[in-house]
């Protein structure tokens, strides 16, 4: 007997003088293939064939294979048959796919007898005809099912044949008698021993004997083995899952890559996959369990068997008998002399194709008491959850009919080896521990283990139930709501009372007003609109105008106020956080706290800040808010143009909205936010009207109580808001809006000020904001003094800011290139959560480029940025900022001296002005352009970009100076002959106002009395042309400038003698200050040491007359 064949079909072979009867009965279609007889002498012959499983599946025209039978005759000559390949036989119903044909001891025995026929004997070259009814080409309904068995030919198929050309017996005729001796049945059988087969990879889960698996092939070469196997009728495999999850190949290259238990596998059906045509889907039979030994390299596969030749037929000599119903196919044995070739393994053919082939060796399970109690108690438990899940899952339901119909032992229990099969084979469970199931030859532990993983199973399949338990009862609610919703409308529609839903909106407007202290005016309004809505269509233009409305008049918060803070202490530690300085502001704000404490309420106010950009206006806001535990909203004003802004839209508009103050109200939900209006100075006017005249209401404390919103049409009550307004200047805010508003001004700062701010604030800050919080970086004091003195001396200190923010990055940087290769490369610097984040990321990289193109993809998820731990700088970097260094991180000073003149010559005097940026020294010069001659005529030239009111202000200085000069030197004729220019520096900065009138009077007086005035006095005031010194405004700005310019005393008019006991002592300390009433007085202080003499005899030399020059002069004029 040749290894790896075997009959699977019963049949009664009686050879006569060489010819053979064969009655197959029962039979499946069966695909072609071949099968070696070996018959010993004088022994019944023993045929083996390895007939493909896929026939019993396969349903109609299936093919006989074709069969070629040696066996010795009396001569010991081997004779060759072999039938036509077109050959049928009468087919039976194919059994179950879980019912595989039962394994056989071997072959069975088929009854031959021999006859002694002399003449049929010598025949040789004969051709056989076999007339073959398969019963399976039938029409419709007539095949028959997978769910028919056949039982030892006892039973054939019901379906009608239309047989074949030569009148084969129906498909009926299988349920006919037969005898015992010349129609033995053998049932299909698969070979015990197959050492050599080829491995085919599966991946994703296991696969375990007794239960079907279709896997597909890619790979042509195996795809090309598989049907040749097929047409060899060898269609047996070996099955053994890969240990990579993602591993996607038809061979194996190292036997460590797959589990070393595998399965023995039947191929039973295979066919093409749709627009591949190198693919194909195979439906694999597990039979077994095998364990893989070797891999056999490709190039010691062994050599391929050798076909015989086959012998052709002829259709004259096959007989039919139809009357008995059986098949009887008679054929002509042709006997040669050739020895049978030797044929180690039936897988040798294998070798010209590129598959893996393997040495494996049987697994047979170990031997268990099926009356064990803790076999029959696990396999008790295992039938239970099957009930359960069964219950929860209705295709589990129907699995586990079929294989319990599938049991030839009737009673699952007395199979507990195939029962722990089949919980694995149907459970969804992890790879590992089918594997495991797979592995595990102990009955007992095997059933233990498939319990584990049918428990899972029977967990995930109660998940699924609740969801869709829960999922189904939302449904359920949802139609049952929706019907009753759409009954509802039917009924109102009948008695004309239709709603669709408005009824709910009303009811949610109601629940709203409920809860709020309307006002009675605005309550009836409200009624009205309610009852506007609940009458209006929903399809009408006005209803959604109206529900918007309703809205609105909801949102505010009628009568809900936040319950203010009114600690003293509490608001000064609050403030004094914060903001460094600002007396002025922090005493208002206590005030008001303290008289809402001894009220018991506060009423809103209206304050502005003044001040120049960088002090703090709109950061004292927000401070001021924490303080008193109000809400805070700001808005800007700056630049607006549209009254609607602040008053709102009418509705008739389309898209129509409430002013700002009322979104503020609606964002904040309470009655006493604090809103701060910014850049009040800077607001603009357009054709939409002028919105500085829309803030009058607003801001006036006696309007804003019943304040009226083009939107809203109802009054609002707004004099619980307290209104903090910011601007740089008053000159360009209207004067009925200033003076709405309680202003307080916010002057620069000095640099003692500056230099706390920037201590307490603003380097901690950027040090934290440079990632330097935790490294030793120092910026000492003189750092700070000399950044305050020579880069930033505006008055606030944004510029401050900026330029400690530089010195702390560039010691980052600096640190950063220090370390070097010290740091962390930039895996390690990675965290754990950035490392599964950028393995997440890779992940999903590869699985989109295998992913079609033009798919669509999601790249908020896509976009990942993994985190990063903070780079940990030593304990040994030390990097320190001092006065010497400091222009290494800052660049060279920007201002190299505290003056522009160290020691000012005659005719240059300081003089101080106010600007946006706080206060600013303004020197005026004068100089003398010609020399003077008794004959030059007096003029005077002005420059610097100066405006009309400056213009102004330098002829009322030059009348007043030649009026002084009159009057106290009258021999000094200075002005009746001298060009004078007289010029303020910084030509690109306009300059204007009337405050420098008696710094020019006194620069024209010192050119004239050539007498040099003391740099560090600085003056300010406004000049008449009778030397009256007038009341000039930002007095403290420019105080804070003449210190910040050296200046030791400061001279300013005498009305201004409050404002200059106002300021603080900081901004007075060094500072002298000095009041006029008159001119007279600036010029004692400044002309005190002026020699009188000579200041009354100067330039007479150059004015002296040439007596000739003068006689010949009256000679002409005569």
């Amino acid at each position: 007997m040749v290894y790896g064949r075997s009959l699977p079909w019963k049949t009664a072979l009686r050879i006569s003088e060489g010819r053979a009867r064969a009655r197959p009965s029962g039979l499946p279609p069966l695909h072609r293939a071949r099968g070696y007889f070996s018959f010993p002498p004088a022994n019944p012959a023993r045929i083996s064939t390895g007939w493909p499983s896929t026939s019993l599946a396969l349903g109609r025209n299936s093919s006989l294979p074709a069969i070629t039978t040696a066996a010795p005759t009396t001569t010991g000559t081997a004779q060759v048959l072999r039938l036509g390949d077109h050959r049928k036989l009468s087919a039976s119903a194919p059994q179950l796919k879980e019912k595989p044909p039962p394994k056989g001891n071997g072959s069975k025995e088929i009854v031959e007898e021999v006859d002694e026929d002399a003449k049929r004997k010598e025949k040789k070259d004969e051709r056989v005809n076999v007339k073959v009814d398969t019963g399976s080409e039938r029409s419709g309904n007539g095949a028959p099912s997978l769910g028919e068995i056949l039982k030892d030919g006892s039973s054939g198929t019901g379906g009608r044949g239309n047989g074949s050309n030569d009148g084969a017996s129906s498909g009926s005729s299988g349920g006919r008698r037969r005898g015992a001796s010349d129609r033995a049945l053998s049932k299909p059988t698969v070979p015990d021993i197959y050492p050599q087969v080829m491995a085919l990879p599966i991946a994703k889960r296991p696969l375990f004997p007794g239960f079907y698996k279709a896997v597909t092939v890619r790979d042509p070469e195996v795809a090309a083995a598989i049907q040749e196997m097929m047409k060899r009728g060898q269609p047996y495999i070996g099955a053994f899952l890969f240990k990579d999850e993602n591993a996607d190949r038809d061979t194996i290259e190292r036997t460590d890559e797959v589990h070393e238990v595998g399965v023995f596998a039947q191929i039973t059906s295979a066919f093409p996959v749709h627009g591949e045509d190198s693919s194909l889907t195979a439906v694999l039979y597990p039979h077994r369990r095998i364990r893989i030994s070797n891999l056999l390299p490709q190039d010691k596969s062994e050599p391929k068997i050798e076909e015989p030749e086959p012998i052709e037929e002829t259709e004259d000599e096959g007989k039919v008998q139809e009357g008995r119903g059986d098949v009887v196919a008679s054929f002509e044995e042709e006997v040669e002399k050739k020895q049978p070739t030797s044929n180690p393994y039936a897988t040798s053919f294998l070798k010209k194709h590129k598959v893996s082939i393997a040495d494996v060796e049987n697994l047979v399970e170990e031997s268990y008491d099926k009356k064990s109690p803790v076999i029959r108690a696990v396999t008790s438990e295992i039938v239970n959850v099957f009930k359960e899940v069964a219950n929860l899952n209705p295709l589990f339901r129907d699995q586990i009919s079929t294989f319990s119909m599938s049991q030839s032992a009737g009673n699952v229990i007395d199979e507990p080896a195939k029962l722990a099969d089949f919980a694995a084979a149907v459970s969804a469970g992890e790879v590992k521990e089918l594997q495991e199931v797979l592995e595990t030859l102990g009955v007992e532990e095997r059933l233990q283990k498939a319990l584990v993983v049918l428990k899972k199973e029977l967990m995930n399949a109660q998940l699924q139930s609740k969801i869709s338990k829960d999922v189904e009862a939302k449904i359920q609610k949802r139609q049952r709501e929706y019907w009753l919703m759409e009954q509802m409308k039917g009924i109102r529609r009948e008695l004309g009372i239709e709603s669709d839903g408005k009824d709910k909106l009303v009811e949610k407007f109601k629940e709203k007003a409920e809860k709020l202290a309307i006002p009675e005016a605005v309550k009836k309004v409200f009624d009205e609109e309610l009852n506007k809505l609940a009458h209006l269509e929903a399809a009408a233009s006005e209803f959604n105008v109206t529900r918007n409305y309703l809205d609105w008049l909801t949102q505010i918060p009628w009568g809900q106020r936040s319950n203010e803070n009114y600690d003293i202490k509490h608001a000064m530690t609050v403030l004094d956080e914060d903001h460094h300085g600002l007396k002025d502001v922090k005493d208002r704000i206590l005030e008001f706290i303290a008289v809402g404490k001894l009220r018991g309420s506060v009423e809103g106010k209206i304050i502005c800040f003044v001040g120049p950009p960088g002090v703090g206006k709109t950061s004292i806001g927000k401070s001021i808010a924490r303080a008193l535990n109000r809400q805070f909203y700001r808005f800007s004003v700056g630049g607006l143009t549209d009254v609607a802004e602040i008053k709102g839209h009418r509705r008739t508009y389309v898209g129509a909205l409430p002013g700002r103050i009322i979104q503020a109200l609606k964002k904040c939900q309470t009655e006493n936010p604090l809103v701060l209006i910014d850049e009040v100075d800077k607001i603009g006017r357009g054709h939409q009207g002028d919105p500085a005249s829309a803030l009058l209401e607003l801001l006036d404390p006696e309007q804003n109580s019943s304040f009226l919103d083009h939107y809203m049409d109802v009054p609002v009550d707004l004099s619980k808001v307290l209104f903090v307004c910011t601007a740089n200047m008053t000159d360009t805010i209207p004067r009925p809006l200033l003076d709405r508003m309680e202003m307080i001004e916010l002057s620069g700062y000095v640099a003692d000020e500056k230099m706390a701010i920037a201590d307490k604030y603003l380097a901690p800050q950027a040090r934290e904001m440079s990632g330097l919080k935790n490294v030793d970086v120092v910026l000492q004091k003189d750092a700070l003094e000399e950044l305050i003195k020579s880069y930033c001396r505006e008055s606030g200190v944004r510029n401050l800011k900026k330029q400690i923010e530089k010195v702390f990055r560039k010691s980052a940087l600096k640190i950063v290139r220090d370390l070097g290769e010290a740091g962390p490369e930039e895996e390690k610097a990675m965290t754990e959560e950035g490392k599964a984040a950028l393995g997440e990321s890779e992940k999903r990289a590869e699985r989109v480029s295998k992913e079609e193109e033009g798919a669509p993809m999601n790249t908020e998820k896509e976009t990942c940025e993994p985190p990063r731990p903070p780079l940990a700088v030593p304990e040994s970097v030390h990097v320190t900022i001092d006065r010497n260094n400091l222009k290494d991180y800052v660049g060279p000073p920007i201002f190299t001296s505290d003056r522009l003149y160290d020691i000012t010559p005659p005719g240059v005097v300081m003089g101080l002005a106010w600007t946006q940026m706080g206060g600013a020294a303004l020197y005026v010069e004068s100089i003398l352009e010609t020399a003077l001659t008794p004959s030059s005529r007096p003029a005077l030239e002005r420059t610097g970009n100066l405006k009309s009111v400056m213009k102004e202000s330098t002829l009322v200085a030059y009348a007043f100076a030649k009026s002084m000069m009159a009057q106290k030197f009258p021999q000094n004729r200075f002005f009746d002959k001298a060009k004078v220019h007289l010029h303020c520096p910084e030509g690109a900065v306009p300059k204007d106002g009337p405050s420098a009138g008696i710094t020019m009077a006194t620069s024209l007086l010192s050119l004239a009395l050539d007498h040099k005035i003391d740099p560090t006095i600085a003056m300010t005031g406004e000049l008449t042309v009778t030397g009256k010194v007038l009341r000039i405004g930002g007095l403290r700005e420019k105080a804070v400038a003449a210190r910040r310019s050296g200046a030791k005393t400061i001279i300013f008019p005498v009305d201004n003698m409050s404002d200059w006991l106002e300021l603080p002592e900081n901004i007075k300390e060094g500072l002298e200050g000095q009041s006029a009433s008159w001119y007279g007085d600036v010029f004692d202080l400044v002309f005190k040491d002026l020699d009188k003499d000579r200041a009354r005899n100067l330039w007479q030399e150059q004015l002296k007359e040439d007596p000739n020059k003068k006689a010949s002069d009256e000679h002409d004029d005569d």
